[in-house]
């Protein structure tokens, strides 16, 4: 049976990194998905401000799961070069934190209900990410987020397959119910051989999202599945119940999602999605 550890992205419960370790620590959450850090996106930092925020976590206990990068969420006609000087540049930051693990996503895509004239160009680009991945020992996880190449099942089936374990999926039921993709039975069948780890946020059906097992995500049945496998899963935490500072940054101008403020604090909205979680487990 599976043994389920617990992330977060912290800067949802505060920019400021000592307050993400206090609520870490009072959550009872092991590691961060690190994104935001002081104000600033991971991709920003320097090694000296990284090597600063691992000292941090690991004088209270505390680890980086992966690295929530912003990789791959560009235009397929911005400066593809730029993006791979950046690549680089988190790839180190990753062993700096003391983590072999990127979240990246497929590249934005005109149009998402016809993806087969992009392929060639996405394979291309990941590609080259993948290849400085490989020089410097680090593991790209790749999420389904609305607008990508990989935004359904159909584009993160052909992505596993045709990287063949150079690409890990991570499994986001509230990124696939805003693109209106049946989280389980459907996706869940085609990805389950391929899923590495879970962002753990649950949608409504009017695209608002919710603390797990409160939409129609099928988190529960999910976790049920994941719990009858051998070995350790990961579930991230992503909250996404109130607007956050620098989610502007994150978000595609077109993403016609809905975050709105369903608690007073950001603080009270992280505590109630992991209280959502541990109740479901």
């Amino acid at each position: 049976m599976a043994n389920f550890v617990l992330s977060a992205f912290t800067d949802e419960y505060s920019q400021d990194f000592s307050k993400q370790i206090d609520g870490m620590l009072k959550n009872g959450v092991q590691y961060t998905e690190i994104r935001g850090v002081n104000g600033k996106n991971i991709s920003a930092l320097t090694f000296e401000e990284a090597k600063e925020v691992k000292k941090q976590l690991e004088a209270n206990g505390l680890g980086v799961w992966s690295v929530g990068s912003p990789l791959g969420k560009i235009k397929l006609t911005d400066d593809i070069n730029a993006h791979i000087e950046l690549t680089k540049h988190v790839c180190e930051l990753a062993n700096v934190l003391g983590t072999p693990r990127i979240r990246v996503f497929s590249f934005f895509v005109p149009d998402t209900s016809n993806i087969a004239p992009y392929r060639t160009q996405v394979f291309d680009y990941m590609s080259k990410m993948l290849d400085v991945a490989n020089e410097n020992g680090v593991i790209l996880c790749h999420e389904n987020e609305k607008g990508i190449f990989g935004e359904k099942t159909e584009g993160c089936v052909e992505i596993m397959k045709y990287f063949n374990g150079g690409y890990k999926c991570i499994f986001d039921p509230a990124n696939f119910v805003q693109a209106d993709v049946v989280t389980y039975p459907d996706a869940f069948n085609q990805l389950k051989d391929y899923i590495y780890y879970m962002h753990i946020k649950d949608c409504r059906p009017d695209k608002t999202v919710a603390p797990a097992g409160k939409g129609i995500g099928h988190i529960p049945e999910i976790l049920a599945e994941l719990k009858k496998l051998p070995g350790t899963m990961t579930l991230t935490v992503e909250p996404h119940l109130r607007v956050f500072s620098g989610l502007d940054k994150l978000e595609n101008k077109d993403d016609k999602s809905k975050i709105i403020d369903q608690y007073p604090t950001s603080e009270a909205a992280f505590t109630a999605a992991v209280d959502a979680l541990k109740a479901l487990l």
